[in-house]
């Protein structure tokens, strides 16, 4: 595990310390979710945890980050994301944020943990409607399958529809 970023292990510890089925795969460096998607045997697309970072300002002196998480082949609503946060426009964190952020987890690394990161998490029902989800798990090369139960109880996200 140390050929990988530092994230990767802190997940592993955390589902293994929960006593959370998962299940690992190594493999060629992925940045989207339809290119992980083409290597991620048993799993499909939907089943993908896409983790978006993005920044969100409710006013000159409340901007903050906050992750959003959906399934792999779905955007978000700018829209729906602008009335759950309140906030008067929202924009995508920039890799150098991302980075920053994370403690150097790279854009498309980037897991769908953001309480590891200190961000508020909110997730999409239609990841929730997959019993297992998977997605990278702090490096573009190590991916983590697990139950989407275990998820909400690890992460315990914000349930609201984001596509």
């Amino acid at each position: 595990m140390d050929k990988f970023h530092p994230v990767v292990t802190q997940i592993i510890d955390l589902l293994e310390t929960n006593s959370c089925w998962y299940e690992t795969f190594e493999h060629e460096p992925v940045r989207t979710s339809e290119e992980a998607a083409k290597i991620r045997n048993g799993y499909s697309i939907e089943q993908g945890a896409k983790a978006i970072i993005i920044r969100v300002k409710v006013s000159s002196a409340n901007k903050r980050f906050v992750m959003l998480v959906m399934p792999g082949d779905q955007r978000f609503d700018n829209d729906k994301i602008k009335l759950l946060f309140q906030a008067k426009n929202i924009r995508f964190a920039t890799e150098e944020e991302v980075v920053e952020i994370t403690g150097g987890v790279q854009p498309g690394g980037v897991p769908p943990f953001g309480n590891l990161f200190d961000l508020e998490v909110a997730v999409d029902p239609l990841l929730l409607d997959n019993e297992k989800i998977i997605f990278n798990a702090g490096d573009r090369r190590f991916s983590v399958g697990m139950l989407s139960s275990d998820y909400l109880q690890l992460v315990k996200p914000v349930v609201s529809s984001l596509v």
